[in-house]
């Protein structure tokens, strides 16, 4: 496993993390927690020291809190999520923020998560949306701060609304913000273009989620794909947007020259080769999606000719309507 620096705060991550949204038994349908747990112990055994999860997120901080307990030697870095007040994914323009984040549903938020883990901090604590308007307005800024200082949140960040990421440039700008989540991939590359060089700029840590499309850009998605009732991919992936996914994903390895099976290596590694970030967080319901996935920080990103043959496979689109 290799290890990246986490923007200014000096704290060095995993470059690929474990993104633990889908161990909750919230959003994804057929986990079950003795396979969560594998994974995780697995994850940890093959160098992952950073985990991704939210207050939203079903049972994961519970089963997190868990394993990060259980392997108390070795130093594993826990993020989670505040859930805006209003409930509103993603934040609309013209909310204030003390409809969304003010300081009393922050700090409670943040002890019940502490609570429900077992844990005594976390190494960074994020805003489940986010709007810039919110900039230099409200007290979350000061709720943030007087948690610092408590020791229960060591870092802050964002999670950026999706298919946004340019709603957080002022964030950025301000110095009021540790790390940013974000969704890039091959198909959303609009990261690149202002969010990730302003986060090198101004030393704000940049974790990616999504790197593989939700599953998009496995090359398992294909026309006719179904999933199971109350599984968020039934949205994610209505009407026809499976054919679509299939004939983009089938376009892509055409234009690479390479085997179906490995458009998963290379979106991941797509990711990686920005030295904007910080660590991508896919994620992970099995040992074996865990030993593929940390098995490509090796060190070799994507070559430049191949770069700009995957920058020429945008897909500007939004899924959430």
């Amino acid at each position: 496993m290799r290890y990246r620096e986490l923007g200014r705060s000096g704290m060095t991550v995993s470059e690929i993390g474990y993104g633990a949204w889908g161990i909750g038994a919230s959003g994804w349908v057929g986990a079950t927690e003795d396979e969560s747990v594998r994974a995780l112990h697995r994850a940890v055994d093959l160098g992952v020291n950073f985990i991704d999860t939210a207050r939203g997120y079903g049972e994961s901080e519970r089963i997190v809190g868990r394993v990060v307990r259980e392997r108390a030697g070795d130093d594993v870095l826990v993020a989670t999520k505040v859930p805006p007040m209003n409930r509103i994914w993603p934040a609309p323009d013209g909310i204030d923020p003390a409809e969304a984040f003010p300081g009393t549903h922050i700090r409670e938020s943040v002890e019940t998560s502490l609570r429900v883990s077992g844990l005594d901090h976390f190494d960074v604590v994020q805003f489940h949306v986010w709007s810039d308007e919110w900039v230099g307005r409200g007290d979350w800024l000061q709720t943030v701060e007087e948690l610092k200082k408590e020791g229960k949140v060591r870092l802050f960040g964002v999670s950026v609304n999706d298919h946004q990421p340019d709603n957080a440039l002022a964030l950025v700008r301000s110095g009021a913000v540790d790390t940013v989540q974000v969704i890039y991939n091959i198909f959303d590359q609009a990261p690149a273009d202002a969010l990730l060089p302003a986060c090198e700029e101004h030393g704000v840590g940049v974790i990616v989620r999504v790197a593989l499309d939700e599953g998009g850009l496995t090359g398992r998605i294909t026309a006719g794909a179904t999933f199971p009732e109350g599984d968020f991919r039934a949205r994610y992936f209505r009407d026809d947007r499976p054919a679509q996914v299939e004939r983009k994903v089938a376009a892509i390895v055409a234009d690479l020259g390479i085997a179906p099976d490995e458009i998963a290596e290379n979106a991941l590694r797509f990711v990686l080769s920005s030295p904007a970030v910080s660590t991508v967080i896919p994620g992970m319901r099995s040992v074996r999606n865990v030993e593929r996935n940390t098995a490509l920080s090796d060190g070799r990103p994507l070559t430049a000719d191949r770069l700009a043959v995957l920058a020429g496979h945008r897909w500007q689109r939004n899924f959430y309507g």
